[in-house]
């Protein structure tokens, strides 16, 4: 092997690419010979489909991860002086969705198993300033949601999911996103469903809290030139939609083959250094990231690197510790697990088209570890 050369990419698009290229060229063309490119069919159609699929009665498209939780944050009334359940442990898009609205994230620490929040903790974070909670179901894992809910029930709060990377993860046979009051999908080109460039959706069974995602994300508009909110413009544009239309009906398949990547993974795997995935009971997780845990990381990751496999880290620095997020005023040691899981984690290549030579020489090379 060539010094640099690399035979296991951490994420390809090509696979996927190459087999769904002619269905996303007509798609292309379609809109293209339309010259209709926001607000038409193309978008009214895939938000039908992405309602149906995530078995809930509405959908908004818009323009990325970021502004699907803004969006649904400002739509549920939150604002300055209001608090956001947030875990410790996450992409820090979650928490900024809290502070755009002009709220405080209000961090609870995950469970070291999952990475997730843990239930069992956001009690004692709840005051009276407390509006939401927002779980993430991270990676594709689902978060334990029932005593999540419960919690929610009690104190009257409202649930945002954070759904950005389970599209099509199930809890106890219910597809995430249908657990609370509003959730917000990124189709990052990444992710398990991506464009091929920023989208994103909010979804809901409430038309109310529809009704105003839609309007904030249009200029504050209910009709054209008609404002009734200080919006901003976040819309998902036809080319994507129609993009995201034809990827759509393979999800459940190229989720599927993720599942058996990891089961490959999980399996084979045998290095006790290496602390596997945890995966709770009950749950169809989508793999969006396969991260496993190491005391010994960053040596761990050069050395995959010296044999041209490709990891990352998520997330190498945690929220509280940003300094963006200075004005909070937490210190080193605040949240010990989120700054445990941000030592320790490495995620391994996991994508639709992995070769099983691939698999197999990951495996190998971190049992050699």
């Amino acid at each position: 092997m060539k010094e640099g050369e690399q035979i296991v990419p951490f994420v390809s698009f090509l696979p996927m690419e190459q087999e769904l290229k002619p269905e996303l060229q007509k798609a292309f063309d379609r809109v293209l010979s339309q010259s209709w490119y926001i607000d038409g069919e193309e978008n009214k159609q895939f938000e039908r489909n992405f309602a149906r699929y995530c078995d809930v009665n509405y959908c908004v498209g818009v323009g990325n991860g970021l502004d699907a939780l803004t969006l649904s944050l400002k739509a549920l009334g939150i604002g300055r002086g209001d608090e956001v359940i947030v875990p410790s442990n996450t992409f820090i898009a979650t928490a900024f969705a809290v502070t755009n609205v002009g709220g405080t994230p209000i961090f609870v620490e995950p469970d070291i198993r999952t990475f997730n929040i843990k239930p069992e903790l956001i009690e004692e974070k709840i005051t009276e300033k407390t509006k939401a909670i927002m779980p993430v179901h991270l990676y594709g894992q689902p978060c334990d949601m029932e005593p999540i809910v419960k919690i929610s029930q009690r104190y009257g709060l409202y649930i945002v999911e954070d759904c950005a990377q389970a599209h099509g993860a199930k809890y106890k046979g219910k597809r995430i996103g249908t657990f609370g009051d509003i959730a917000g999908f990124s189709f990052y080109p990444g992710k398990n469903l991506g464009a091929l460039g920023d989208a994103g959706a909010v979804v809901t069974n409430n038309k109310e809290l529809e009704e105003k995602v839609r309007a904030y994300g249009n200029y504050g508009s209910d009709y054209k030139y008609h404002h009734i909110y200080q919006g901003c413009n976040s819309r998902l544009d036809e080319l994507q939609a129609a993009f995201l239309a034809v990827k759509i009906q393979h999800l459940d398949r190229m989720n599927e083959e993720r599942r058996r990547i990891a089961q490959r993974y999980t399996k084979g795997i045998k290095n006790t250094d290496i602390i596997l995935p945890y995966v709770i009971e009950d749950t169809e997780p989508v793999w969006h990231i396969y991260g496993i845990r190491c005391r010994r990381r960053d040596e761990l990751e050069a050395y995959l690197s010296r044999y041209g496999i490709g990891t990352n880290k998520h997330y190498p620095i945690p929220m509280h510790l940003q300094n963006c997020y200075h004005d909070l005023g937490h210190k080193k040691g605040k949240f010990p697990v989120a700054e445990e899981i941000s030592a320790t984690e490495l995620s391994l290549p996991m994508y639709y088209g992995m070769s099983e030579e691939q698999i197999d020489y990951v495996i190998d090379k971190v049992n050699e570890f």
